[in-house]
């Protein structure tokens, strides 16, 4: 088991990628806080890792509040006596808004929850880490944290903040045996489309020139794998970078 007696935290993982982040994780071995805003998805989630012999606690996390992140690495700390991996997958999408349609309370809200929250996460663990000498954080970014024709300007601009944070985080830290990685996932079946409201029509008709080259959409479990090796030692020598997970979509521009 790749992740043998380590403590994680999954955020997001009532559903999608951070759902299967979090089953995997704790097949191979590590006991997995099942963080979501949605308790009862959550709740599913852990039930059916205890079910399957694994060890996993479900934690209801409003991400864009301090305080709740603040008590969610609290509460793993003091249930498991530890933290080894940080998982920060919880992120919205915006509704395809160029810049002259962005309306203020949509970008707050979207870098609260997609890029802020990261901030604060990491800032928690950190000392954790630290006086152990050793941490791994796994942020999932987005291939629209690499280019600019996968979504709105707010969550391209907050998916290029969380890669700009992975990499400088990834260095500062470097040398106190933390690594922190991002994955840029491209499309992938899972519902955070459920969090776009409005579709904005401008937008949504000038991302479809980029969609249209996408080879395939992927799927959750494809996601984790990649979470899973940058958890593991098997990534040991990996740390400030991002791994585009996206079936080549991004190599046609």
């Amino acid at each position: 088991m790749k992740l043998s007696g380590k403590v994680a935290i999954v955020t997001g993982a009532a559903s999608g990628m951070g759902k299967a982040i979090a089953e995997l994780y704790a097949k191979e071995g590590a006991k997995v806080i099942v963080s979501d805003i949605n308790l009862e998805g959550a709740d599913a989630v852990a039930s059916a890792i205890e079910s399957a012999g694994g060890t996993a606690r479900a934690m209801k996390t409003n991400v864009a509040e301090r305080e709740e992140i603040d008590q969610l690495i609290d509460i793993t700390v003091q249930e498991f006596g530890t933290l080894d991996i940080l998982v920060n997958n919880a992120g919205i999408m915006d509704g395809f808004e160029p810049a002259g349609e962005i309306e203020d309370e949509n970008w707050e809200r979207i870098f609260a929850i997609n890029t802020t929250a990261v901030m604060r996460a990491t800032r928690k663990a950190l000392p954790i880490f630290l006086e152990k000498g050793k941490g791994v954080i796994v942020n999932t970014a987005s291939t629209g944290g690499l280019n600019g024709a996968h979504a709105g300007a707010t969550y391209t601009a907050s998916k290029h903040a969380v890669i700009g944070f992975t990499k400088n985080t990834g260095y500062m830290y470097a040398d106190k045996g933390i690594r922190c990685n991002a994955i840029a996932p491209g499309g992938v079946a899972t519902n955070i489309g459920a969090s776009m409201k409005n579709v904005n029509e401008l937008g949504a008709s000038r991302t479809k020139a980029g969609q249209a080259v996408m080879p395939r959409a992927g799927q959750p479990e494809e996601i984790a794998n990649v979470a899973l090796f940058l958890a593991s030692e098997d990534s040991s020598f990996i740390n400030g970078t991002v791994i585009t997970a996206d079936a080549g979509w991004t190599a046609a521009f």
